[in-house]
This record gives C-alpha cells, sequence and structure tokens, in this order.
C-alpha cells in the first residue's frame, strides 16, 4: 500500500511530465527518510535515444530520480510544497549497474541536514536489492 500516489505527489512537486520521475511514494516519516518507485516501461522517452537497441536509463536522470524523492521529503518537512529547489550539488556519485526497461527502481533518500536555506541528503536507488546507484545531494529553494 502507497502512502502517496500520483496524484499526492503532484501536489508537492513542481515536475511534470516527461520530467516527474517518482511513481509512488512507500515510506514518508517526514522528518529522516523517505522511499519511493519508478518503474521504468521500454515507453519513457529517453530510451529513445538512449540507446537505440540497448536502452539503458541515463545517469543524470537517476540522480535526479533521487532529488525529487528527497524533494519529497524536504517540501513536507519544511511545508513547502509545490516550491521549486534548485541543485546545488552533486557529489560522490556512483553508478553500480544499468537500470533498464522493466526494472523498478527503489529511492532511498536520508535527510542529513539544513543550514541557510540549504538541505543535503544521501540517496540510493536499488533494483530487486542489488545498489544501482548512490549519491550525496545538496539543493535550495528557489528565493520567493
Amino acid at each position: 500500500m502507497a502512502l502517496l500516489e500520483a496524484k499526492d505527489i503532484l501536489k508537492i512537486l513542481p515536475h511534470r511530465y516527461p520530467m516527474l520521475l517518482v511513481d509512488r511514494v512507500l515510506e514518508c516519516d517526514d522528518k529522516v527518510r523517505v522511499v519511493a518507485i519508478k518503474n521504468l516501461t521500454i515507453n519513457e522517452p529517453f530510451f529513445q535515444g538512449h540507446f537505440p537497441g540497448d536502452p539503458v536509463m541515463p545517469g543524470v536522470l537517476q540522480v535526479e530520480a533521487m532529488a525529487q524523492v528527497g524533494g519529497v521529503l524536504v517540501n513536507r518537512m519544511l511545508k513547502k510544497e509545490g516550491v521549486i529547489a534548485y541543485f546545488l550539488a552533486i557529489d560522490n556519485a556512483r553508478f553500480r549497474r544499468p537500470c533498464v526497461p522493466g526494472d523498478q527502481l527503489r529511492i532511498e533518500v536520508t535527510f542529513l541536514r539544513s543550514r541557510l536555506g540549504m538541505s543535503k541528503l544521501h540517496g540510493n536507488i536499488t533494483v530487486n536489492d542489488e545498489l544501482a546507484c548512490e549519491a550525496d545531494l545538496m539543493f535550495a529553494y528557489k528565493a520567493d
């Protein structure tokens, strides 16, 4: 059973198709941790050109998916639902296995700290309990 369905996620994140990379939120404690999923299908627009005949989800989109899941957590924590956040840094990004059509990405993001309007998080993506990607992410909200 999902904690947040697609319609709920659309209220929290400003992203829309084709850039929304979160299908469902399974867990969110509104303090430290969130777990979500993204189901990859051959119909994803990025698979058409990355790569023809050997479709692989681009690493930059894996990082973006982690950031969006982190955005669900931080937006709920700070009561900033629907507000735009911008990347400030991506550190220690590692890609361990390709993500391909048919995979279900389990995206787990942990809040590390917030200071001076910036938030730092650690995210990872697993597929069938195998680590696919991980990174430390930092972002700040758009000024009002």
